[in-house]
């Protein structure tokens, strides 16, 4: 049948692959188990590709094909660019559908990293696989890990699915930092888990308490503290600036005589 191969599993079991080619690109269908079920994906793909303007929202669950290879081949038939991962491009930014359901949307400037990696989804996080690490797609905004939407970061429309960067405000960008008012003013908080929840102190700016944190883990693993912490990264500050900023930052005392003996033993 047109488009369909046969092809051996390591194993020696025979399954059926099929593929189409368009605008002189051989675009694979997947693999399956029958060559009946080969031959439908791709008639599907010709009929999307060449003869109709089905659109991504008439997919239907008894398609021959991958929810994932429709937007892709609907997206290569409107925009004349193939992505191997399922999005469709507008003008100004994409689409990216992680299901008929769950679609996400980012600025343009992020085709071209999207565009190589497929994006998951575990409850509420996102992520994509990238030289092997699973990294959260709010990393590429400066947001940290198992950052709260609303209380670290919002939604300026309130569409948690709108990534584009105008609608992404960050309120905590570092860890261990936010901003509360202290004696009447505005004041960035430093506090750290060594267990329990202690002060480091407050400051005039959010990289000084995002420093006075680091100064914290310092000193803490020092005293022998045997915790893993992520230290805040500081964009933009050159080392001697840092190193100054570090050496003249005010710690809470309940940190500077932290002892881990006295505290075992309460």
């Amino acid at each position: 049948m047109k488009g369909v191969f046969t092809a051996k599993k390591k194993g020696g079991a025979v399954y059926y692959r099929a593929s189409i080619t368009y605008k002189t690109k051989h675009i694979s269908l997947g693999g399956f188990d029958t060559i009946s079920a080969a031959n439908a994906a791709y008639l599907e793909a010709d009929r999307l590709l060449n003869h109709d303007r089905s659109s991504i929202n008439q997919y239907q669950d008894t398609s021959p094909l991958p929810f994932e290879k429709w937007v892709i081949l609907i997206n290569f038939r409107d925009n004349g660019i193939y992505f191997s991962t399922p999005i469709y491009a507008r003008p100004k930014f994409f689409y990216y559908y992680l299901s008929p359901v769950d679609v996400l949307k980012f600025d343009i400037d992020d085709l071209f990293y999207y565009s190589s990696r497929k994006i998951m989804k575990r409850g509420t996080h996102l992520f994509v696989a990238d030289y092997g690490m699973q990294v959260n797609i709010l990393n590429r905004y400066g947001i940290r890990n198992f950052a709260v939407a609303g209380k670290d970061y919002l939604f300026l429309n309130d569409d948690d699915t709108d990534f584009r960067h105008e609608n992404i405000a960050i309120i905590n960008r570092y860890q261990g930092v936010s901003e509360v008012t202290y004696k009447g003013k505005q004041r960035y908080r430093a506090r750290i888990n060594v267990p329990g929840y202690y002060v480091i102190g407050y400051y005039p700016s959010e990289v000084d308490a995002a420093i006075a944190y680091n100064k914290a883990i310092d000193i803490l693993k020092k005293k022998g503290v045997n915790k893993s912490y992520t230290p805040n990264y500081i964009d933009g500050l050159s080392p001697s600036t840092y190193a100054d900023i570090y050496s003249h930052l005010k710690i809470s005392d309940k940190i500077l005589n932290y002892n881990t003996q006295k505290t075992s033993r309460e």
